[in-house]
């Protein structure tokens, strides 16, 4: 499997850190790319209150957790194809396994499994502790292809327009 071209981990970090500074929720949360080795994307979620969807027993809120599958799954559709192209989440499916705590970081990883001609397919996890996973995700991604990527869509995302 082809992945990522023949840019440098180093270049695909610095261009999905730009990718997840576009978008405003995960800017607003100060979501952070860790590593990417594509087609493998590692992020850190920094813990703060914002998160909490149950204040009375400290838990982390479930949107939190797809939030953030979806984008780590979407960031290693990005690396993992040859080029650069947009590609929806066609569906995401999160597996819970246990509760996320208040006061702990979040972090996740996610990598391709498959790449079809019309479907990227992904998974990705989530723990706060190592070797304890909170939650699990299987992301598809639609592939638009070329044709519908607009012109220097690759170009900026690697801030070289």
């Amino acid at each position: 499997m082809s992945t990522g071209g023949e840019r440098t981990p180093e270049a695909w970090q610095a261009a999905l850190t730009r990718f997840v500074q576009v978008i405003p929720h995960t800017q607003a949360l100060g979501l952070e790319v860790v590593e990417a080795a594509p087609p493998r994307v590692t992020m850190r979620l920094p813990w703060h209150d914002d998160l909490l969807g149950d204040s009375q027993r400290g838990l982390v809120h479930g949107g939190v957790l797809s939030m953030l599958l979806d984008t780590l799954c979407g960031s290693a559709v990005l690396c993992g194809l040859p080029e650069p192209e947009v590609c929806p989440t066609l569906d995401l499916r999160v597996d819970h396994y246990r509760p996320a705590l208040a006061g702990h970081d979040l972090h996740g990883e996610a990598w391709v499994v498959r790449i079809s001609e019309s479907v990227v397919f992904t998974e990705g996890r989530v723990w706060q502790q190592p070797e304890r996973i909170v939650a699990r995700g299987i992301g598809n991604f639609v592939r638009l292809g070329p044709r519908n990527t607009p012109p220097g869509f690759a170009a900026a995302l690697f801030g070289e327009e």
